[in-house]
């Protein structure tokens, strides 16, 4: 049977959803040591993480793609994403976490064409940029101070300084745009933006394209065109990854049937949703699901640890 993947708020606290200001900052040993190093599957629904790897290692599980962390090194967790980490024995770091709603306000109002790195759970090498790393750390060091240092400005400090962090990162990930394209691509982005928040929104309801386009005033073409110029996708992929995206989670953190879970995602015919399913990912949502249920009690069975990180093959099969 599949497991259901937990909420919290830092791993091991429950979530409480209605927190809209959350500021964190902690050392990477404080919490892994006590767990052995190892981080189980788990989710936050409404916070952002972003981890810097100062020294030693992690297997990393981000939804569905498996990286090997070697430091220095960040990570990035946008809300809703699916998690797990085992880190060697001597590594260190530090986590910052924040409520991803107030981050993306204050983003888009500074620098609307960084947006989206903010919902792409990634991995990013500083092995090669000794001085950006430096710069990084010292960023990280400023969080932690200010974690530090209680005040009723705490939160709206720690986001300030955030968003420092991630604009650097975006420069130097080269995901930031130039600035003499800044406007347009601002522009661009927004309407893209709305889009993923319509696509978020209603993606279980199996919408065409041309009903998102309806609704935001302009024709299918021209949202194509704006997905493939900015996300490097059409308008019908990016809503096909986000239903193959959930169908993925809830078949390996939740026991509901196929045909429940083809009738969620708004399809009829549950034959139509395994046709589907298996042009995207290249196998049945049956045998997923019994590749990742086999990983995990292989994982149980040897004592090794809760998340579906070994047995590199499993996982690209699932990829």
């Amino acid at each position: 049977m599949a497991t259901t993947i937990p909420a919290y708020t830092l791993y091991g606290e429950q979530t409480a959803l209605s927190w809209e200001n959350f500021f964190n900052v902690e050392r990477i040993s404080f919490r892994s040591r006590a767990l052995n190093w190892k981080v189980s599957p788990h989710v936050h629904e409404t916070l952002i993480q972003l981890l810097f790897i100062e020294r030693g290692s992690v297997d990393l599980l981000l939804n569905y793609s498996h990286y090997t962390a070697q430091a220095p090194c960040l990570i990035l967790v946008p809300a809703q994403t699916v998690h797990c980490l085992a880190y060697t024995p001597d590594s260190e770091g530090l986590t910052v976490t924040v409520s991803q709603k107030p981050l993306e306000s204050v983003i888009k109002l500074l620098a609307p064409n960084v947006i989206k790195l903010l919902a792409t759970p990634c991995m990013f090498s500083l092995a090669q940029m000794p001085e950006e790393c430096s710069v990084v750390q010292d960023a990280f060091e400023v969080l932690l101070r200010e974690w530090h240092t209680p005040s009723s400005t705490q939160t709206a400090m720690g986001m300030s300084l955030l968003t420092s962090l991630l604009l650097h990162i975006a420069r130097i990930s080269g995901r930031a745009s130039a600035p003499q394209t800044y406007e347009v691509c601002s522009r661009k982005t927004a309407q893209v933006n709305k889009f993923l928040a319509l696509v978020e929104e209603r993606f279980r309801q199996r919408l065409a394209v041309n009903s998102y386009a309806q609704h935001m005033g302009m024709t299918p073409g021209h949202l194509s065109r704006l997905c493939r110029l900015t996300l490097g996708m059409s308008s019908l992929d990016v809503i096909n990854r986000r239903v193959i995206q959930e169908a993925q989670r809830e078949l390996v953190y939740t026991a509901k049937t196929i045909k429940q879970l083809a009738a969620t995602l708004g399809f009829n015919d549950e034959a139509y949703f395994t046709r589907f399913f298996h042009k995207h990912v290249g196998v049945s949502p049956t045998l997923f699901r019994e590749l990742a249920v086999k990983q995990m009690a292989a994982d149980a069975a040897q004592q090794e640890c809760d998340c579906p990180l070994s047995e590199a093959a499993c996982w690209e099969a699932l990829a």
